[in-house]
């Protein structure tokens, strides 16, 4: 069984272009969305909605970091200081070019920090490329599942 992605984004535009971009890269995984900060915790931590969700982790977190009720660096601090999603991989995936946003981030754990592209197409191959990566290419920590591209 494939790891689902866990996509935390609360604009519906970039959450659109992001969900057209993980499809174009045609990975089997599917792409759980929560919109924001307290929903991706509740669905890490399976309670409230996602009480009956199946036990594992995501093959990778795709966290933005200007979200409501709980941001994104306070989503990062749990999944680091919680024993069973510490090693989970989490990419930053943003607008903001702060550079204090970028050092924190780093500070709490996080595996990437990608910075959104404006422009549709570099935007698209990135987030595929991401997708790919951390899907796919990445080697998971032990005990996770990985998947395999047929040849």
């Amino acid at each position: 069984m494939l790891k689902p992605i866990l996509l935390v984004e609360d604009n519906p535009h970039d959450l659109e272009l992001t969900l057209v971009a993980l499809a174009r890269s045609q990975l089997a995984n599917e792409v759980v969305v929560v919109r924001d900060g307290a929903e991706a915790i509740d669905y890490l931590l399976r309670r409230g909605e996602f009480a009956e969700r199946p036990e594992g982790n995501p093959a990778v977190t795709l966290l933005d970091l200007k979200l409501p009720k709980v941001d994104g660096l306070e989503v990062l601090a749990t999944i680091r200081k919680t024993d069973k999603l510490k090693s989970m991989p989490v990419v930053m995936l943003t607008s903001s070019k702060e550079e204090q946003d970028l050092i924190r981030s780093y500070e709490l754990g996080v595996n990437a920090y990608v910075v959104k592209p404006v422009d549709f197409k570099e935007f698209v191959r990135a987030i595929a490329d991401l997708g790919i990566f951390w899907a796919v290419l990445n080697e998971p920590p032990p005990g996770s599942q990985r998947y395999v591209r047929p040849s």
